[in-house]
């Protein structure tokens, strides 16, 4: 492979690399760093690279590697994260002003639930232990076989179904005791809070509906409704969707919230 089809190849792939290290990462700046860093080391290794897996395999194994890096020194968020950035946000009235000149100023400022489905998704996803977050990213929302997976992670086929089976298992018991969209009993508002807030005149439930999620809510198991959640953030780019500017306005709130928070119980 020439260079020149490399970078071709690689700017292909690369939106979905991003998309994949900012759900990592929950950063932007880290999402570009580390997307950029994985570009010059798969340029410098391109000599090693055989073809016995595909090229976008390849690629995903060193952002993996290199998020990794960046990530294993931080703590895990917590599973409450949302009740902790909601108070945040609250007492912060400078990040709600901001928060409303994108939604009335910018292109990519509006409010839809689907894009706060995908939004809370990488909020809890961060409460798993790193690896079982990456593997349900990897096979539900990038589509990677498992055979691809335990390439990418240097495990076995096992040791990955056991990191989806588990991961899978705690984001539904946690969905299911906070995500008022599927649950009447769950303790988490924020879709229609939120909705309330930037979209005044729009009423919730009738918004809501229209998800197939919250329309099977009262029917549907919880591994459906799981994988229903899953097939709305396979359709969601995080940095190209009409929302895009207002979540990962919040979603950085949520970060530096998150390590305000964690340093404070750790010490």
């Amino acid at each position: 492979m020439t260079a020149s089809q490399f970078t071709n190849e690689f700017q292909q792939v690369s939106g979905q690399l991003k998309s994949f290290l900012l759900r990592i990462t929950a950063s932007v700046a880290d999402a570009e760093d580390i997307l950029q860093d994985t570009y010059i080391k798969a340029t410098e290794k391109l000599d090693t690279f055989k073809g016995l897996s595909s090229l976008k395999t390849w690629l995903f194994t060193i952002a993996s590697n290199l998020a990794k890096d960046n990530l294993r020194a931080k703590k895990r968020w917590v599973e409450n994260v949302t009740d902790i950035a909601k108070e945040a946000a609250l007492s912060n009235p400078q990040f709600l002003q901001q928060s409303m000149h994108i939604r009335t100023t910018s292109p990519q400022g509006q409010f839809e639930i689907k894009e706060h489905i995908a939004f809370c998704f990488t909020c809890i996803a961060k409460s798993l232990p790193l690896e079982q977050q990456i593997s349900i990213l990897l096979k539900e929302v990038y589509e990677f076989k498992l055979s691809e997976i335990s390439e990418i992670l240097a495990t076995t086929e096992a040791m990955v179904k056991y990191y989806l089976h588990t991961g899978r298992s705690k984001m539904i018991d946690i969905y299911e005791g906070r995500c008022a969209l599927i649950n009447k009993q769950g303790i988490c508002h924020q879709c229609s809070e939120i909705n309330g807030m930037f979209n005044p005149k729009q009423k919730f439930q009738e918004e809501a509906v229209k998800i197939d999620m919250a329309r099977e809510a009262g029917n549907a198991g919880k591994e459906r409704l799981f994988d229903l959640r899953l097939q709305i953030i396979k359709g969601i780019d995080p940095f190209k969707s009409n929302a895009a500017e207002l979540q990962l306005h919040h979603l950085e709130h949520n970060r530096r919230v998150m390590e305000k928070y964690l340093e404070k119980v750790t010490v």
